[in-house]
């Protein structure tokens, strides 16, 4: 899930998803990314999720925390022009932080790992006898 989202911000066939604050957080233009991104249908499918509220779920599963982004604007001009883009056309950007997901430091995605929800933890501590 990870390395997808990782391949998608470094790609430039998607303008919904981009680095922002110079590439330790991720933006979403949140109408854009249901269309371009969980509405794929077939082999072009991208994520098994199809809706946003799932993708997000999914997201807060590997550590993704939603931050609120002041109305201070991106430095890099590509930055600058998806969120202006977004803005114009009164979509809701949403930016994610991870601390495991930092375009400087790709060595750190390895570290990205989903996390045990609460319910599977109780079951297998049960299943140790704990």
């Amino acid at each position: 899930f990870p390395q997808k989202l990782w391949k998608m911000l470094e790609s430039d066939q998607f303008r919904s998803v981009w680095w922002s604050n110079g590439g330790k957080h991720m933006a979403i233009d949140e109408q854009l990314f249901k269309e371009e991104v969980l509405g794929r249908e077939g082999p072009s499918r991208i994520f098994a999720k199809k809706s946003m509220k799932n993708f997000l779920k999914h997201m807060k599963l590997y550590g993704f925390t939603e931050i609120q982004q002041d109305s201070q604007r991106s430095a890099s001009l590509a930055e600058f022009l998806a969120e202006e883009a977004a803005y114009s056309a009164h979509s809701q950007v949403l930016y994610y932080y991870c601390p495991s997901f930092n375009r400087e430091h790709p060595h750190l995605l390895e570290k990205c790992k989903r996390k045990a929800g609460v319910k599977r933890r109780a079951l297998d501590a049960l299943e140790l006898g704990e």
